[in-house]
């Protein structure tokens, strides 16, 4: 039998590090302040308008207290712009990565897979090699990936868990025209589609960690307040001067947003829609308009957090 190790005999590096707090000192971090709320932020279009060929990462890890760069606790997102005729790599550092074409030609290079694109296209890929993205005409890119949750979580990514996809514009188009033509979708809070991928049957997502809706915003639409726990990423993808979404802590008992934030939208710019906050889509410009929410309710559809909630008679 092993000899007993005394209490005073202990490796004090066992216990250096450990601690005790109050329990309500410590139960609600963020109301106390000792993590940082994600805020809302917008991120303009001319941050990609000209200049070389780069990645313009959409970076607000200062608010966060992130050590490296982050849109939000567990997502990164980034404009790339890249010049006619010129390539750029972009660092695969996470397990899921969403590329949309905002405008531009050419082919993204994965491994031993070439995948052509144009404009309005939007491409997924795994954990492996850095893609290569070679533009024959000038090409803008709304990037999204989870490099910041595998930080986070001190891992790399090693498995893959699907395969390359694409959604050409023509196929989501068409999808999106069909729920449009759908004669209930005037009764629904939004005209949308989501779009999944074969290998995630439970989340019904785009990836495990990523979630993607392509939507429509009619002219007129003024959309009733609905929240989820998830952040939101939002690309705005095609909208005239009058679109905006509304954005608050808390509703009243009537469903009314209350002092909301207006957040103006702005053709190929994107903003932060914070996790749990009540929020509004409104189009007043007389045009439609379209945008591309990205979030990590892939994530929270497994974690059984997602917790959308939408008020009294506001339809899915």
């Amino acid at each position: 039998m092993l000899d007993a190790i005394e209490a005073d005999q202990t490796d004090p590096n066992l216990t250096r590090d450990g601690g005790y707090l109050e329990y309500s000192k410590a139960a609600n971090p963020l109301a106390s302040g000792s993590i940082r709320p994600i805020p809302i932020l917008q991120f303009p279009s001319n941050l990609h308008a000209t200049g070389p060929s780069r990645i313009i990462p959409l970076d607000i890890s200062e608010q966060l207290g992130s050590p490296a760069p982050a849109s939000s606790a567990s997502l990164l997102a980034s404009f790339i712009r890249i010049e006619a005729n010129d390539s750029l790599a972009a660092p695969n550092r996470g397990t899921s990565h969403l590329f949309y074409a905002l405008r531009g030609k050419g082919v993204l290079r994965f491994a031993d897979i070439a995948i052509p694109y144009q404009g309005g296209d939007l491409i997924t890929l795994p954990c492996g090699p850095d893609p290569i993205l070679t533009a024959h005409d000038e090409s803008i890119f709304y990037w999204v990936n989870d490099e910041p949750l595998l930080r986070y979580l001190g891992v790399s990514a090693s498995v893959a868990r699907f395969e390359p996809t694409l959604y050409a514009k023509k196929d989501s188009q068409a999808a999106l025209e069909q729920a449009a033509a759908d004669p209930l979708a005037g009764q629904r809070s939004r005209i949308s589609v989501l779009l999944t991928n074969a290998h995630f049957p439970q989340t019904l997502t785009i990836t495990h960690v990523l979630w993607a809706m392509l939507g429509i915003l009619p002219v007129g639409a003024n959309q009733l307040p609905h929240a989820h726990k998830s952040v939101a990423l939002d690309l705005i993808i095609d909208c005239k001067p009058g679109c905006y979404t509304l954005v608050a802590e808390k509703v009243d008992s009537q469903g009314n947003l209350i002092d909301p934030v207006k957040v103006p939208w702005e053709s190929g710019g994107a903003f932060i829609t914070p996790p749990g906050w009540w929020h509004s889509h409104h189009n007043e410009s007389g045009h439609i308009a379209y945008l591309m929410p990205i979030q990590d309710a892939g994530l929270h559809t497994h974690l059984r957090t997602l917790d959308i909630q939408f008020h009294r008679s506001n339809a899915v």
